[in-house]
């Protein structure tokens, strides 16, 4: 993982300065995508200011049913807080200035079905519940899972799949890693104090206890260490936040991937929008969201980015979240 940067339950820490570094890296990467498992299909993506190809939706009644009592940040719009901090779930444009992604074409649709023009405001993730808790936003959709804890203080509605992948090298031997037993005696790289670290030292409990041999868990100060070790075949897998790494193996192609965990493992953590606790706009955000699933333009803007794997099939409005160690 790079200096700096740490996922926790949909948690992305990065430092300013490496984080304009990779934008400026991925920006530079040719945008081919392949969708699904079984077939080699491409798509190109669009990291223009302009995102002519986003999808829209039209206004939803049973939604708008819903915003009676709730007073917005600013009349008409919906204000939202995003961390543009990978592609392809949020990231900056090609002018440097505005936000896209899967993150920010699924907010894009949740105001369309509210009649609400969309304000994005950029956010480092780890001010997110201050600014939520003192009005400075009406709701933050950047990548954030559920948890109990968070519960406590904010209202939740799911929208995402929190999924953790394992990648191995395109040419690697291995084919798949889904349950415990699949790690034993691997080099698996992982970042230090993450959901995926816990997972994985879990896992590791799990197969002393049958009597199977440890996986050996590697820690590097960037992404750049743990990609040479894999490549170098120093070590065998790594296990980290899902989306980015696949960006990274349809642009590079030289890193594959061999299976998916839930974030909350062995619980759910999904992703979800975050909200005011009581503000009353979380119930109205899961029916405009449940809307756009029946609608099919939540997996249309999921598919646009190559994300259609982490979709749900019903939003729920503070779900059983991971119950926070």
């Amino acid at each position: 993982m790079q200096r700096g940067q740490r996922y926790d339950l949909g948690r992305p820490v990065i430092q300013r300065r490496t984080f304009l570094l990779n934008i400026t890296a991925l920006l530079a990467m040719p945008l081919a995508w392949p969708v699904g498992n079984a077939q080699a299909a491409t798509q190109s993506f669009d990291f223009s200011a302009e995102q002519k190809g986003r999808v829209r939706a039209p206004k939803d009644s049973a939604a708008l049913h819903g915003l009676a009592d709730y007073r917005f940040v600013t009349p008409g719009v919906l204000t939202v807080a995003i961390a543009p901090f990978a592609a392809p779930i949020a990231t900056y444009a090609t002018d440097a200035r505005s936000i896209v992604g899967s993150d920010p074409d699924y907010a894009q649709l949740v105001a369309d079905t509210l009649g609400l023009n969309l304000q994005l405001v950029p956010v480092a993730w780890a001010d997110w519940p201050l600014g939520l808790a003192s009005g400075k936003f009406d709701a933050v959709i950047s990548n954030v899972g559920v948890t109990e804890k968070r519960k406590q203080k904010f209202d939740f509605t799911t929208y995402r799949l929190g999924l953790h992948g394992f990648y191995v090298r395109a040419d690697s031997a291995i084919r798949s890693i889904r349950e415990p037993r699949d790690i034993a005696g691997l080099r698996i790289v992982t970042g230090s104090g993450t959901i995926q670290e816990r997972i994985l030292l879990e896992w590791n409990r799990r197969n002393v206890a049958l009597g199977l041999k440890e996986a050996t868990l590697q820690y590097y100060d960037d992404d750049a260490s743990g990609r040479l070790a894999l490549l170098s075949k120093r070590v065998d897998a790594i296990f980290n936040p899902d989306a980015p790494l696949a960006y990274e193996a349809a642009t590079q192609g030289q890193i594959r991937q061999v299976g998916t965990v839930n974030a909350g493992w062995p619980f759910k953590a999904d992703v979800a929008i975050a909200t005011r606790k009581g503000s009353g706009l979380a119930p109205t955000l899961t029916v405009a969201t449940n809307g756009l699933i029946h609608g099919g333009q939540y997996r249309a803007a999921l598919a646009r980015w190559g994300l259609q794997t982490e979709a749900i099939d019903r939003s729920e409005t503070n779900p059983p979240g991971f119950p926070d160690a």
